[in-house]
């Protein structure tokens, strides 16, 4: 006798083909997402796709303290009779061109200095991945808001006119100096808003408030300067900032005004972080800034807003 099924049953052999059609598709889907998975992973940069701007492995703390950083490095130096509005200077720059372009930094050197004081810096953060340029100034007398102007005509040199022009993005770019050449980091932050970050090292300037910069600027100072004293330039210049901004102030402990003039661990630490989180926005370097480090036995304070917003 022929079996009738209730309306809306399944007969068993429509079943199993409803389930193998099921099974091919999940099937199908599964392997079409591995292979965009793996297509992916195989694409150049396909890793660095959050950001596009990261450069070299993930840092350590002995990555960042080393004298070295990853990057082999070269130089170049440049004639001030060949450049405008500041007195030349030699540029570090890593030689390979594998990564891309890099971010780029000037360094300005203090009152009655040459490039030779800050040339330490040269290499050290070269070799992190950045473009660097320490400069001469016209003389060694300019006060900070000239050495402000000569920052930005060195990177405008770099980015337009250099040798490694093509090495640069020029849209990252970033200022530092000692003494007279870090108020005039202040300065040239203030009039280009599009920096991405500054550093002055010990700095001195007849200015005290800074509340126009809108740079990610870290402020070094020591605590046994007697030139530029804590508490009449570094301190100011950092509490004037805006408090919107992303901005820190380490006072290095057992320290002077001269501290930045020789290679210095601790200095180079936290600038690579600093130069690293803003200028290629590398949140992989946040864990060395942000909780505020310690003091401890080169650091005498650490101050900063975290987390960082930019």
């Amino acid at each position: 006798m022929q079996q009738h099924l209730p309306s809306g049953d399944i007969s068993p052999r429509r079943h199993r083909m409803s389930k193998s059609r099921s099974r091919t598709v999940k099937l199908g889907v599964a392997a079409a997402a591995a292979t965009a998975a793996l297509v992916t992973a195989l694409m150049p940069g396909a890793q660095a796709a959050d950001n596009p701007y990261e450069r070299g492995p993930a840092p350590s703390t002995s990555s960042i303290e080393a004298s070295r950083g990853p990057y082999a490095t070269s130089q170049t130096s440049v004639s001030s009779l060949s450049v405008r509005g500041f007195g030349g200077g030699t540029i570090y720059y890593p030689t390979s061109t594998s990564d891309g372009t890099f971010g780029a930094v000037a360094i300005s050197p203090g009152f009655t200095a040459y490039q030779s004081s800050i040339a330490w810096l040269g290499p050290r953060l070269a070799s992190q991945g950045f473009v660097v340029f320490t400069i001469d100034t016209n003389t060694t007398a300019d006060q900070p808001a000239s050495r402000g102007d000569q920052l930005l005509a060195a990177l405008d040199y770099l980015t337009g006119s250099s040798s490694v022009r093509s090495r640069i993005d020029s849209s990252r770019l970033g200022v530092m100096g000692h003494s007279m050449g870090g108020g005039g980091t202040l300065e040239a932050a203030k009039d280009r808003p599009s920096l991405q970050a500054a550093i002055p090292l010990t700095g001195w300037n007849t200015d005290k408030t800074w509340p126009e910069v809108k740079t990610p600027t870290l402020v070094i100072g020591a605590d046994g300067d007697t030139v530029a004293p804590v508490a009449t330039h570094s301190e100011p210049f950092y509490t004037s900032l805006p408090s919107s901004l992303d901005k820190a102030y380490l006072e290095l402990r057992g320290a002077t005004h001269f501290t930045p003039n020789s290679s210095n661990t601790t200095i180079a630490k936290y600038s690579i972080s600093w130069l690293k989180r803003f200028i290629d926005n590398d949140t992989r370097y946040e864990q060395f800034l942000c909780p505020l480090p310690s003091a401890g036995l080169t650091i005498a304070e650490y101050r900063g807003n975290c987390p960082h917003t930019s």
